[in-house]
């Protein structure tokens, strides 16, 4: 598996990579999977591809403080991401995974793969609702990570955001009360359901980039796919 450890200078140009990467795959331009890591710089709210800025985002909160609300080309929920939040891609072809044909084993393999990728570094880390991760504290259990999935013919998008030091009040600054939760929540404000992973950014990336065997740098990434992606979204 090959890794691209890559932030570039926008979230427009971030979101339009994982984009780029799942449709080089299609096009048989990269010929193995990919394990991408990046971190934003700045601060930015990013919609999943169904969900509804005015009933998600606080977009009063986010005009006042000039944070870009995006929206990626993934299903799942609205996030907060920015410096702290390691944010991770994968790309598989379903070629050298047949078994994986169907969302919920798709989730399932990915995010066991991570739960293994971290177990042995954080107790009490489980799976959560359908695509969420979690810390579980005195039976209560706090969300680290969301993940999200694209899926196209011969290949699939999972992606998702690893919180590890970050400004935990953000959340509830710039998104409303989700619509739609998850029955473990258990009906939590943003505060009191979300937590930072006891991680620093190293022993995240290395840990990833141990468990998915993703050692081989990617040196040709799609830039021109990414700046076609960025011109149509403006």
């Amino acid at each position: 598996m090959q890794k691209l450890e890559l932030t570039l200078p926008s979230p427009e140009e971030n979101l339009a990579l994982d984009t780029a990467l799942l449709a080089a795959c299609e096009a048989g331009e990269i010929r193995t999977g990919v394990l991408r890591l990046w971190e934003p710089a700045d601060y930015c709210v990013v919609l999943g591809r169904s969900s509804r800025p005015e009933i998600e985002v606080n977009l009063a909160a986010c005009r006042a403080g000039k944070i870009p609300v995006l929206r990626r080309s993934s299903g799942g929920g609205t996030i907060v991401a920015g410096p702290g939040c390691l944010m991770y891609s994968v790309v598989f072809g379903f070629e050298e995974h047949p078994d994986l044909h169907g969302i919920d084993r798709i989730h399932k393999y990915v995010l066991e793969k991570l739960l293994a990728c971290l177990a042995g570094q954080v107790s009490g880390i489980a799976r959560g609702g359908i695509s969420d991760l979690v810390i579980c504290k005195n039976g209560i259990a706090e969300k680290f990570s969301g993940n999200a999935l694209r899926v196209k013919r011969s290949h699939f998008l999972y992606h998702g955001a690893l919180l590890y030091d970050f400004d935990l009040p953000r959340i509830a600054e710039l998104l409303a009360t989700p619509t739609r939760q998850p029955e473990y929540r258990q009906a939590r404000n943003h505060r009191e359901f979300v937590t930072n992973l006891p991680l620093n950014r190293e022993q995240i990336s290395q840990a990833l980039s141990t468990g998915w065997q993703a050692h081989e740098p990617l040196l040709e990434w799609p830039r021109e796919r990414v700046r076609q992606i960025v011109r149509e979204h403006r």
